[in-house]
């Protein structure tokens, strides 16, 4: 069964995922392609990095906690920004809303980090830097979830910019009720239960 594009989701990893660089990870889908694969970023791992500390310039504008965050196991040395701009369209931001799918957390999308502070800073509501990012072949993401490791939940912009990222996994799983309310509660080591 094919899905449909996963753009603009988040990926919040089942207390059953092994694998320590996606345990507890909640994951922003930027990009789910047929052609090329997926590619998100872990938005609930900060870093005890300043953006300033990184990118000269964009520290005022990055949004509490004003960090880098690990944004995935891929690609460490090279940097994602996300943003939510205050209108619409600045030079050096793209939306994602482009994309042909019904979950978007509107206003969301990328920004070129090339683009000089001082011209894009100002027209950004919200930003987030992330030191690398999740990839998975064409198929692989999709395999993933039907084994269980995923579950596949809508985004919220307060999801990707929260300013307390470490409580993000429980926060988005107990919101969805149910089943995914009790999974919420899962211990972080089920051998100390």
């Amino acid at each position: 069964m094919e899905l449909p594009s996963l753009t603009g989701v988040l990926l919040v990893a089942s207390p059953l995922l092994a694998d320590p660089s996606f345990r507890r990870a909640v994951v922003f889908v930027i990009d789910d392609d047929t052609v090329e694969g997926s590619l998100g970023v872990i938005v609930n791992r900060p870093l005890e990095l300043g953006v300033g500390e990184v990118l000269t310039g964009w520290d005022g504008y990055a949004s509490e906690p004003a960090v880098m965050f690990s944004g995935g196991p891929v690609g460490a040395e090279a940097g994602v920004a996300l943003a939510v701009p205050t209108a619409a369209g600045p030079p050096g931001w793209r939306s994602l809303n482009d994309m042909d799918t019904a979950v978007w957390p509107t206003g969301i999308g990328t920004v070129d980090l090339e683009t000089p502070p001082q011209i894009l800073g100002d027209a950004l509501r919200r930003l987030r830097v992330f030191a690398g990012y999740a990839g998975w072949g064409v198929g692989q993401l999709a395999a993933e979830i039907e084994a269980g490791a995923w579950y596949v939940l809508p985004a919220t912009a307060d999801d990707v910019f929260s300013s307390s990222p470490e409580g993000l996994w429980s926060r988005v799983l107990r919101r969805q009720g149910g089943d995914l309310a009790l999974v919420s509660t899962f211990p972080e080591d089920p051998t100390l239960n």
